[in-house]
């Protein structure tokens, strides 16, 4: 039996590096974001600032581990056997939880991900335990550490508020102070905010670093034989004002005498600081499970006692995590960090939701996020009529962004923002750190952001709605992620107690199949999805350009109209609900993406050339028979699915083989169609394709004639006649747009 908790201990340092690489992948984000949407540094000296900030933070983070050990149950009231199940059951529930969020693409917290997996199992195992001894639910307060778990979650939620509201009240004053116009204000400002924001990275970043490690409780000749700890304990006041001034110096140098630019300084030390306590405060989240469990594993071995009846009191006490562990995880981190491409794609949900300048929306409106922006325009109006005139026009001087006259690659957000994110975020981070509670930076790097961007009137009438149902999205992804872990860790534990090993490798054979399986689908849709975007994207400037690209977006469209049909006319031959709900599912992507492209008219229309501006007209044109063309499919699936649904009596035979006759004609068609867009200097194939259209719909007619002397004639169900008439004359619509599409596409060229 021995082996066999050795087993689950490997084990569970293999899930560790796991858990490190995912979570990492998702998270690194939290400190990137400020230095990437700024735009002041290439991408790799962002990540060379990120990660000596990791490197340290890593190093300096032995303290946290003690969330995993005592801060959510009381490690006295459980055995060795019992305990191991419990990380065991946290492990793997974290690996499926974030590889699950990953799949879906919702955001997740490791930190509220790892909180509730624990409190989740430690409950469900201190309920096995209660009802194994015939005492009351009302003892479970023994075995959980109530008031701890009750800080640590309280803490969580509440930094969504105070994120927010102070990223919000400092972007504000910062705003009205410095404006859109900061660098032109006098380097004594441009000095006391860089004092500022670096005496507070200092004070509240670098010296808590310094405190987190073992060097911290030495002894120095230089401090009167005081520890460094004790020192800043003792001085905090002079410590603080003593940086202060040393900071506002540094700043005055630089920036006078060196012409260096203190915001990209404190923009490159905050991600430093912000990468240290990220480690600093999330590196439990990964590894402090698996390290609690190997030295619960250890004290068990020296003790010689059976695993059910050795206590684990041990874990109540202070142990210092070994150097080792904490070096090499923070290794891991920033091999991760270089090479990991989720880690340089997820950012892009914070930052769309916090963009300065016009950008094309990720999310869409909910009636959530319309009361929300409605009440608070409401709010406003009361609020403008009690403020003095002069003063309204003195603070929309201070909010009015530089006209920028170049649209192309704009930063997402000014330095001064930037700074401000990041200087925000490491203070809220490094102070529940300092208190040994492990607050999401998830939460506080995002909602800090959201909090400067409606601060900074990021959020216009045109977007509030927009970025208002992004942020609702973002926190129900963190509500779920939390009763998730909570159910999910608990029923695995039961398990696991059920069972024991045999259950542990059965569940780890499970996960990994899911896993390669989310892995292998994921992939594959993630490089069709990739394939259809760029085909369904115009960013072209000159006129040939743009008829270029459009061709792409009409030969991916009518790619996608096709396949739609096909899942349609097999769907109803062979009664098959399944094959409907595909195309629905194909179709409202479709409708989606086209939708997206009448959005982007502006964008398109402001990117173009002077000289090409006459090529908006024929794109205009464009979109049209486009939202013709996929409302044509949208009622084809509606109506399909519901005659299926409802179990309507299906197609005839005749009904059904007059559409798979349809069907070929619009293959041949399809195809045609499909080698002019390839090469669209082949103006006699577009020719060509024009001459079938009669032909096509000659059919189509013909059939509907047909149906018209069957209905006379035979006896036929109404809904079958209903579906059937309405199937042909939209597929007669769904042809015509299609030529039209054509049509226009063909006179243009062959104006060019």
């Amino acid at each position: 039996m021995d082996n066999a908790y050795l087993f689950i201990v490997v084990l569970l340092c293999l899930l560790a590096i796991g858990d490190l690489i995912v979570g990492v992948s998702n998270d690194a984000v939290n400190f990137l974001s400020s230095a990437i949407g700024s735009k002041v540094f290439s991408f790799r000296n962002i990540m060379v600032f990120a990660s000596l900030g990791i490197l340290l933070g890593a190093m300096s983070s032995s303290g946290m581990m003690e969330v995993a050990r005592k801060g959510i149950f009381n490690p006295a009231a459980f055995y060795f056997d019992e305990i191991i199940y419990i990380f065991m059951a946290v492990m793997m529930t974290d690996i499926l939880l974030l590889d699950f969020f990953n799949t879906i693409g919702l955001p997740t917290s490791t930190t509220v991900s790892i909180v509730f997996e624990l409190l989740g199992a430690a409950v469900v195992m201190a309920i096995i335990k209660i009802f194994e001894s015939d005492k009351f639910l009302s003892d479970i307060s023994s075995y959980i550490n109530t008031e701890k778990a009750t800080q640590i979650i309280i803490g969580i939620l509440l930094s969504v508020f105070i994120a927010f509201t102070i990223g919000a009240i400092v972007q504000w004053i910062s705003r009205v102070i410095y404006t859109f116009e900061f660098e032109k204000k006098s380097f004594f400002l441009s000095s006391l905010f860089g004092g500022l924001s670096l005496s507070v990275i200092f004070n509240f970043i670098l010296i808590k670093g310094i405190k987190g490690t073992p060097y911290s409780n030495m002894e120095l000749d230089m401090l009167n034989y005081q520890t460094i700890n004790s020192f800043v304990e003792n001085n905090l006041f002079i410590v603080q004002f003593s940086s202060f001034i040393f900071w506002f110096i540094f700043s005055t140098l630089i920036t006078k005498l060196m012409k260096w630019d203190i915001y990209k300084v404190i923009i490159g030390v905050g991600t430093f600081a912000l990468a240290l306590a990220f480690a600093g405060n999330d590196l439990v989240n990964f590894i402090g499970v698996p390290i609690a469990a190997y030295q619960s594993y250890e004290a068990w071995i020296i003790s010689g006692l059976p695993a059910q009846s050795y206590s684990m009191v041990q874990l109540s006490q202070k142990v210092a995590t070994p150097t080792i562990f904490l070096f090499l995880s923070g290794l891991i981190m920033i091999l991760t960090l270089w090479f990991s491409s989720k880690a340089k794609k997820v950012v892009k949900t914070s930052l769309d939701l916090s963009n300065q300048y016009n950008t094309r929306e990720r999310f869409k409106p909910n009636f959530i996020s319309r009361a929300i922006v409605r009440f608070f325009v409401i709010f406003n109006s009361q609020i403008v009529k009690i403020i003095p005139q002069k003063s309204i026009l003195v603070l929309n001087r201070s909010f009015t962004p530089i006209r920028q006259t170049n649209n192309q690659n704009l930063p997402e957000f000014d330095k001064l923002r930037a700074s401000i994110n990041l200087v925000v975020a490491a203070v809220l981070i490094s102070l529940a750190t300092s208190l040994k509670l492990p607050l999401s930076t998830t939460y506080v790097t995002f909602m800090v952001a959201m909090g400067t961007s409606l601060a900074d009137r990021a959020w216009s009438s045109d977007s509030a709605v927009y970025r208002v149902s992004g942020v609702i999205n973002v926190i129900g992804g963190w509500f779920l992620t939390a009763v998730s872990a909570f159910i999910v860790g608990g029923i695995i534990v039961y398990l696991i107690n059920l069972g024991g090993v045999q259950v542990v490798a059965v569940i780890i054979f499970i996960i990994l199949l899911i896993i390669g399986k989310n892995y292998i689908n994921h992939k594959k849709e993630n490089k069709l999805s990739i394939e259809e975007d760029k085909a369904l994207i115009i960013e072209s400037n000159s006129y040939q350009d743009v008829i270029d690209d459009t061709g792409s977006t009409i030969e991916e469209v009518l790619k996608k109209s096709f396949r739609i049909y096909h899942l349609l006319i097999e769907g109803l031959s062979k009664n098959d609900d399944n094959k409907l709900e595909k195309a629905k599912k194909i179709t409202k992507k479709l409708s989606y993406d086209i939708e997206n492209l009448r959005d982007s008219l502006f964008y398109f229309i402001r990117n173009l050339e002077e000289k090409s501006v006459s090529a908006s007209t024929f794109y205009i044109t464009l979109l049209g028979h486009l939202h013709d063309l996929s409302e044509d499919l949208t009622y084809l699936c509606k109506i399909s699915y519901s005659h299926v649904a409802n179990n309507h009596r299906k197609l005839t035979f005749v009904q059904l083989k007059e559409l798979f006759l349809i069907e070929e004609n619009i293959i041949k068609i399809f195809k045609k169609k499909n080698q002019a867009f390839s090469s669209n200097k082949q103006k006699g194939e577009f020719e060509e394709i024009l001459m079938v259209k009669n032909e096509a719909l000659r059919v189509i007619e013909s059939k509907i004639n047909t149906q018209i002397e069957r209905t006379r004639q035979e006896e036929i169900s109404p809904k079958n006649t209903t579906l059937y008439f309405n199937f042909l004359i939209r597929s007669k619509d769904l042809i015509t747009h299609k030529f039209e599409l054509v049509e226009k596409y063909y006179g243009v060229v062959k104006k060019l």
